[in-house]
């Protein structure tokens, strides 16, 4: 076994150390152990190799460990193990996800008649969106893409989704999923804050219309590699002129939109038709965490599917599993409720602004080190990168 000292986010060991300690765990037999050796297993030989998410040494805004509110939350949903598929198997859990989702359309400033539903992840919500975008505009051509599938369009091969080059890999898996191939993303080159160029864009519309059919235009609301926020506004003036729709792949970086002072950098975001949320990735509540918020929220009809033993057409209950694909669902909104109410938005936000403010000090030191270097003859491209 290998020690993880108390600095070291992993206990460091190799794969196929880590396999061996984990080889006890996994030898299955006929006859159980007792419950206190299955602990001893588990603290021994899986703990030090999983990663510490609360020390400073891991350098990401990806993950969290729980906070109280969240472990509270979390630890209902586990002990009862809620499906919040639809009414049968969970009035609480399916009237919370409703309430809960309807309160995150206020709090982000969604219209009256916006929507969201909980997903298992962002790569998930990307994919569906992607779908929904795809639903509405073959709706525009005259038929029901979910009877008739891409077969439906006279010429498939023009389907077209415009991204950024530093959007999100898993555009490529909604677009392999919907059977349009990586072929149907359009890259736009992005600027010199890796933002999408927007001139860039129109520049290139002219023979893109003539040789493809734009149905969907996907911004980044901070994206996973600078953090970079795409402009909104102008791309929901194109969206606007194409008649296409416009997603926001706000994973990483939507949460921010609650700070006062970054209002601005996502003014727009609202007035998508979509837009995808990560709250385990700032809030440190469990995983999966994961929201595909709608402008209008009749737009997640294009996902139902009505069984005759639950999730019926004639239902007069709220069903969540109509909403997006997943037949089994957690009660995902239950951490993400007892968080919010456990912080408040005053220490939400400062749990937003911490991380933002390390990285400026950060910036600031390696600028002055940099200024130094440059007085005595030093300067390189590293500083030049930092003015920028």
């Amino acid at each position: 076994m290998t020690d993880q000292t108390d600095s070291s986010i992993y206990s460091g060991a190799t794969p196929a150390e880590i396999a061996m300690d984990l080889l006890e765990l996994v030898n299955f037999q006929e006859q159980g152990i007792p419950m206190e050796t299955v602990t001893q297993l588990v603290q021994e030989r899986l703990v030090p190799h999983l990663v510490r998410y609360n020390l400073p040494e891991f350098h990401s805004l990806y993950n969290f460990l729980p906070e109280k509110g969240a472990l509270l939350g979390g630890a209902v949903a586990l002990r009862y193990n809620q499906g919040v598929t639809n009414w049968q198997v969970s009035p609480g859990g399916v009237m919370l996800e409703e309430m809960c989702v309807q309160a995150l359309c206020q709090l982000f400033g969604f219209p009256p008649e916006s929507d969201a539903t909980f997903m298992y992840c962002g790569t998930y919500a990307n994919q569906q969106a992607l779908y929904m975008a795809l639903h509405r505009y073959a709706q525009q051509q005259g038929f029901d893409l979910a009877e008739q599938g891409v077969q439906g369009f006279q010429d498939p091969g023009r389907l077209a989704i415009v991204v950024s080059q530093d959007a999100h890999f898993s555009l490529k898996h909604g677009a392999r999923i919907l059977g349009l191939g990586e072929r149907s993303l359009i890259t736009v080159p992005v600027d010199a804050d890796r933002c999408l160029d927007v001139e860039a864009f129109r520049a290139m519309l002219p023979g893109l219309r003539k040789e493809r059919d734009i149905f969907c235009v996907v911004t980044t609301a901070g994206t996973t590699s600078t953090g970079s926020i795409d402009p909104i506004l102008p791309l929901i003036e194109i969206c606007s002129e194409l008649g296409a729709w416009l997603h926001a792949d706000g994973a990483y970086g939507f949460a921010f939109s609650l700070l006062p002072e970054l209002e601005e950098r996502f003014a727009g975001i609202e007035q998508a038709d979509s837009v995808t949320w990560d709250p385990h990735k700032q809030f440190g509540v469990p995983i999966p965490s994961s929201l595909l918020f709608a402008k209008h929220g009749v737009e997640f009809e294009r996902m139902a599917i009505y069984g005759e033993y639950f999730n019926r057409r004639d239902d007069t209950e709220p069903n969540p599993g109509l909403k997006s694909p997943p037949s089994t669902r957690p009660l995902a909104a239950l951490p993400l409720v007892t968080t919010l109410r456990f912080l408040g938005m005053q220490k939400i936000r400062e749990r937003l602004r911490s991380p933002l403010r390390a990285i400026q000090a950060t910036m600031k030191k390696i600028r002055f080190k940099l200024r130094k270097k440059e007085k005595e003859g030093e300067q390189d491209d590293v500083y030049e990168a930092s003015r920028r």
